[in-house]
Formats: C-alpha cells, structure tokens, sequence
C-alpha cells in the first residue's frame, strides 16, 4: 500500500501518473522478492521543499531529486531478497502483518527539470527515480563501484519491462 502526500503545487500530475508509478513501484518489489503486504509513504514537493530536508538529514544545501528512508537495517552488502530468504527480518519488522519499507520524498519539479535536461518523458524521469528508491529502500546502494553497476543494472532491467529505458 502506498501512502501519497501531493504537497506542492508547481507541477499538475493526474491518475496516469499515480496508476504508473504504483505499477512500476509493484512490479519493482515483486522481482526483488517482496511477497509479504508491505506499506510506504511518498511525498511529493518542491524543490525548495526538498532543499531544506535534504539540508536537514544529510547537511547538504541543495535540492535533489529523490530522497529514500529506509525503514529497514540490512546487513552490509545484503538486499532484501538476500536477508528475506535468510530469515533476517522477522515478525518485529511488521507492522500489522505488513512490511513497512519506508518513505520517498520526490521533488516532481527537480524532475520535471532533469526530464528536460535529459531529454526524455516526465513520466520516464519520475519511474527511474522511484525505482531508484525502491531498490534504495531494499538495500541497494552505489557508493562503490560494483554496487553501482548492481543497481544501475538492476534499474535499466525494471524500466526495460515497462519500456522506459534510457531515452523513452
């Protein structure tokens, strides 16, 4: 289930773009192995919005795209599926029978921008950077080289399905 927080007003969005990214969002943690009811809160705002959370949780003084909080500690190098099928995480994880994963903070307009800058679709933009977090918020990272290739990877994967690889 996903929690939606639409706290801005500079970019009009309407049930196409709700219906897509819960697809995508879906989609994304079925194939990394989420088969349990899970729970997450996206909140969506502006770029000065997420200047000052960005400024707030990480002391960096700009906006950026996407934040993620994982509410799930993995162990290093470990993602979801990894310590699911381990038994890592157990019944003190859920909430009312479901996995809460966390939250999403989305500047629509910093993608609005990039979609632009990158000459793609809006939508496209916004898909990309919600798989971003979800595989975030399932242990992904990509502070080192092969962590990044991973992710990156694993991204393009998702978005190929739903035919939104780079330039869609």
């Amino acid at each position: 289930m996903i929690y939606w927080e639409n706290e801005q007003d500079k970019v009009l969005i309407n049930n196409k773009f709700y219906k897509m990214v819960e697809d995508i969002i879906d989609y994304s943690l079925k194939v990394e192995g989420v088969t349990i009811d899970w729970e997450l809160s996206i909140t969506l705002v502006d770029n000065e919005t997420i200047k000052d959370i960005n400024g707030k949780f990480r002391n960096i003084h700009e906006a950026t795209d996407v934040l993620s909080f994982p509410m799930l500690s993995y162990p290093y190098g470990k993602v979801f599926k990894e310590c699911y099928s381990d038994n890592i995480f157990i019944d003190a994880d859920l909430d009312d029978g479901q996995l809460v994963l966390g939250d999403i903070i989305l500047s629509l307009e910093r993608a609005q921008e990039q979609s632009v800058e990158f000459n793609h679709g809006f939508l496209r933009e916004v898909c990309y950077l919600m798989v971003h977090s979800i595989l975030h918020l399932l242990g992904y990272d990509h502070m080192e080289p092969d962590d990044k290739e991973k992710m990156r990877n694993r991204e393009e994967e998702i978005l190929k399905k739903f035919d939104l690889s780079r330039g869609a």
